[in-house]
């Protein structure tokens, strides 16, 4: 036995005023925010500043947070800080420091240090629990790792070590203890290393160990409130397992998933079990003395690799909350998981795919939960409809026996039909609720739009009117008119009720294709309707023939008369699109009929200046000549209106 004695003038700090420098409510929903560390070493939680204390070995420091994850205070130059500890008056933070061999302590309302205590040269303690008035330490380096005490009661500390028996730890070993059996204290780094010692008296007494020969890895281990069993994390399998403290036989286990690598047992016994899995669950919550979960927990990422620290998970004292360290490709998380004890409820809704408005409808569906709810549990629905739209309650529903719940209900209202059923939630479920829609039949009405194919000049003003037919409410009809082509969206011309002929009426003003349409939206009872009609609009056309000397009747119509020697020009006017182009028709009259001269069937850009004939000059014979719009030609570059030609210019040529 070795006893070192450490003169320090430096005692247990006065402790501050008990006041949080930040306060936290009661959590409403699950929630999550990152952590500026490097690594998670350990995990602590302060009811009375409701602060979590995480340590960051990797950076040497200790990070504070609110129980939103709220950073509200940073211990630095702690060089490979692990272990943690709270004092049982929230008063004092005991941290393990093996970069400098020591046990600093630290006062939580401020986070000012209030004392350091040095375990020995190269000790490196690394993990802490609180058991018999003292403070135990887990430590050594390599292979080799023992236990020790740091006791406070006195005027003076005293360290302890080499307190471990006969036990040989391949490390320095992690610790368990609970306020419970304080007298009790668990150790462990591997299974062949398990230990249970008495710590009431001066030093530590070896109760009990581990008979396998397994060298499975415990990442962590935790103590029952009543410190009867212990259960670990062992890093192989898919268990975490339990072990009675009295001789360490093994009990059943918590059947959980792969790389089981975190425990926390919360103050009623609820154990909270976490595994370092992708593919399954990484907490499951176990109820004292229950096998199967209450619930799981996965926690989701886009890469799929967030994964439970090792020792990541602390318990509000109470049970309400429990906080976790995740570590995504560096990247750290605290998760505040608010109502771990709360089996999860989960409703489903079933109602038919349609159904006859006025006529009996059943809504049935399920509740389930890992702890299934009793008969005559209280269900409350609701309808929304077109009638309302914010929802109407239909009362009461009451859980059977098996899980089960239907109702009949007689829709008023046509249309999508939505029945919500919500369970408020209880002091062991958490509240839910789920839908399902059913599609309710209304009554067809009629509605017509007149002028359908029919073809306007350019800048026609035209009325459309469409009539509605009978309905059930809604009498009103939206007039709407999409012309083709850029630039000309299709715009909204009028909304109105109808008359009491059941019509309504716009004008358009129409220079291009329209596609006119009228819109019933339906009510609660009618369905909606649209009704269709597409008018084509002429181009507006001029043209001219320039430079004849005189203008005389042939027969029936009037020619211009040119002069062999001159040269027509003939000029055009049209209504404007982006490269529009029109086309020039030129035929000569022969044997009684006009024939198309093919080599002057051209095209040219709407606002060309003129375009001069030539070569038509012979004396003696007729010609004529029109311009034309023609849609749907790459010629003729669009075909936004309909077929358009200007009336034919006549001319013909003397000496």
């Amino acid at each position: 036995m070795r006893v070192r004695r450490i003169s320090t003038a430096t005692a247990l700090a006065v402790l501050f005023s008990s006041v949080a420098l930040f306060g936290a409510g009661t959590a409403a929903a699950d929630s999550s925010r990152s952590l500026p560390i490097t690594s998670s070493g350990d995990i602590v939680v302060d009811k009375v500043h409701q602060r979590i204390f995480i340590s960051d070995p990797q950076s040497g420091k200790i990070v504070a947070t609110d129980y939103t994850g709220t950073v509200v205070g940073t211990v630095p130059d702690l060089p490979g800080v692990t272990g943690l500890q709270l004092a049982p008056d929230y008063a004092t933070l005991y941290a393990a420091v093996p970069g400098a061999s020591a046990i600093t302590a630290f006062d939580t309302a401020s986070l000012t240090e209030s004392g350091r205590y040095a375990t020995g040269e190269g000790t490196t303690p690394r993990h802490l629990a609180l058991a018999g008035q003292k403070l135990w330490f887990g430590y050594g380096s390599g292979s080799d790792g023992d236990l020790g005490s740091l006791d406070l009661s006195g005027a003076e500390p005293v360290v302890t070590l080499g307190q471990e028996g006969d036990v040989e730890f391949t490390r320095a070993p992690r610790l368990a203890a609970t306020p419970g059996a304080p007298g009790t204290l668990a150790t462990a780094t591997d299974q062949s290393s398990l230990a249970v010692y008495d710590v009431a008296g001066d030093r530590a007494g070896l109760t009990a160990r581990s008979q396998t020969t397994s060298t499975s890895s415990i990442d962590d281990l935790a103590l029952t409130p009543d410190g009867t069993r212990l259960v670990t994390a062992n890093r192989s399998g898919t268990q975490h397992r339990v072990w009675q403290t009295t001789d360490l036989s093994e009990q059943p286990a918590y059947a959980t998933a792969y790389y089981p690598n975190a425990v926390a047992i919360a103050e009623d016994g609820t154990v909270a079990a976490g595994s370092e899995s992708w593919s399954e669950p990484d907490i499951q919550i176990f109820q004292p003395g229950a096998t199967t979960p209450l619930r799981n927990y996965m926690f989701s990422s886009t890469s799929g690799s967030e994964n439970l620290g090792t020792a990541g998970l602390a318990w509000e004292p109470d049970g309400t909350r429990l906080f976790a360290v995740s570590n995504n490709g560096g990247t750290h998380t605290l998760r505040v998981l608010s109502a771990p004890r709360k089996s999860v409820t989960k409703i489903t809704v079933n109602a038919p795919s349609t159904a006859t408005r006025a006529k009996p409808l059943t809504v049935s569906g399920t509740v389930s939960a890992s702890l299934p709810l009793p008969a005559g549990t209280p269900l409350t629905v609701t309808r929304t409809d077109m009638e309302s739209p914010t929802g109407k309650s239909l009362g009461t529903k009451t859980l059977n026996a098996d899980g089960t719940f239907s109702f009949s209900d007689t829709p008023p209202s046509g249309g999508t039909v939505t029945y919500k059923v919500s369970y408020a939630g209880s002091a062991t479920h958490t509240p839910t609720y789920a839908s399902d829609s059913v599609l309710v039949s209304r009554t067809a009405t009629t509605l017509t739009l007149n002028n359908n194919k029919k073809v306007y000049a350019w800048g026609s003003e035209v009325k459309f009117t469409a009539h509605l037919g009978a309905t059930y409410k809604n009498r009103t009809v939206s007039i709407y008119a999409d012309p083709e082509g850029l630039y000309a969206p299709k715009r909204l011309v009028r909304t109105a009720v109808v008359n009491s002929e059941g019509n309504i009426s716009a004008t358009i003003t129409l220079t291009r294709d329209t596609t006119v349409s009228a819109t019933f939206a339906g009510d609660s009872r009618t369905l909606g309707r649209t009704a269709s009609s597409w008018v084509g609009t002429r181009v507006r056309v001029a043209t001219s023939l320039s430079g004849s000397y005189k203008t005389a009747k042939i027969g029936s119509l009037y020619y211009q008369y040119f002069k062999t020697t001159a040269t027509p020009v003939h000029k055009t006017s049209m209504s404007a699109y982006e490269y529009r182009r029109y086309r020039i028709t030129i035929q000569v009259y022969a044997n009684g009929a006009w024939h198309y001269n093919d080599v002057d069937n051209d095209y040219f850009p709407v606002g060309t200046p003129g375009v001069q004939l030539v070569g038509f000059n012979e004396p003696g014979y007729r010609f004529r000549i029109r311009s034309s719009y023609i849609p749907g030609t790459s010629a003729s570059g669009d075909s936004v209106n309909t077929i358009t030609h200007s009336s034919w210019r006549y001319f013909t040529f003397v000496r």
